[in-house]
């Protein structure tokens, strides 16, 4: 089976945001006013976080495009009182949102707050684009839900390789938020496949995973900023 992964070069995104709109389209995320917003509600499943380096007068900032990070040892799914979480065969961190019984747990185990719960029923006129892909489920109130990496596409990309009568492509399964990237900075693929761009990505002398002194085994690498920026070796 495929274990499906995610390289973000820093040198590459700009922090312009199109993934996190792409995501919350795609995925049917509701958006939320201001003052919902202020009091943590708001919903995000890809998240661009702010990070400042160095000290002052030389301080840089730098910005970490942030989706849950699909651990091959999530310290959710061991925290779920009801199975609602768990880890798929392809290596992805499931919800089952029907089980789901919001005691939030797994959002306080999560080290990378990727976790988010939802505070209201969703409708229509809630989601970014006023519409809903029907390939999506709607989330109902009172349940945690996170990115999936676009799952539904990954089933999709297998019904038609399957009715073409081939093997699935990895152009058949690309998330929403490297979809829509302008400047390439999200690689998407199969981490086991030693020739996918993802698998040379993440063995990269400038590659780091967040956390990893945790032993969560996140499936999304980043690659630091290049010597040539940043003035030091990754």
């Amino acid at each position: 089976m495929p274990r499906w992964g995610m390289v973000i070069d820093l040198d590459s995104c700009t922090a312009c945001g199109a993934c996190v709109l792409a995501c919350k389209v795609e995925n049917n995320v509701p958006a939320v006013g201001p003052a919902e917003a202020a009091m943590g509600r708001d919903i995000a499943w890809m998240e661009i976080i702010p990070e400042a380096k160095g000290a002052y007068p030389d301080v840089r900032m730098r910005f970490l495009p942030r989706p849950c990070l699909h651990c091959d040892n999530p310290p959710c799914i061991k925290v779920c009182p009801v199975h609602a979480t768990y880890l798929d065969p392809d290596g992805i961190v499931a919800q089952v949102y029907e089980r789901c019984i919001g005691c939030r747990f797994c959002m306080a185990a999560c080290p990378y707050t990727a976790k988010y719960f939802n505070w209201h029923g969703y409708s229509c006129e809630r989601t970014a684009n006023g519409g809903a892909n029907p390939d999506v489920s709607m989330r109902s109130r009172g349940v945690v839900e996170k990115c999936t990496f676009c799952h539904h596409r990954l089933q999709k990309g297998r019904d038609r390789a399957r009715a073409e009568g081939r093997e699935l492509a990895p152009e058949d399964y690309v998330p929403a938020c490297a979809e829509s990237c302008p400047t390439r900075a999200i690689a998407f693929g199969d981490l086991d496949d030693p020739g996918s761009e993802v698998a040379r990505l993440s063995r990269s002398v400038r590659a780091f995973r967040l956390l990893s002194e945790l032993g969560t085994e996140p499936k999304v690498v980043y690659l630091t900023e290049s010597e040539e920026e940043t003035g030091e070796r990754a």
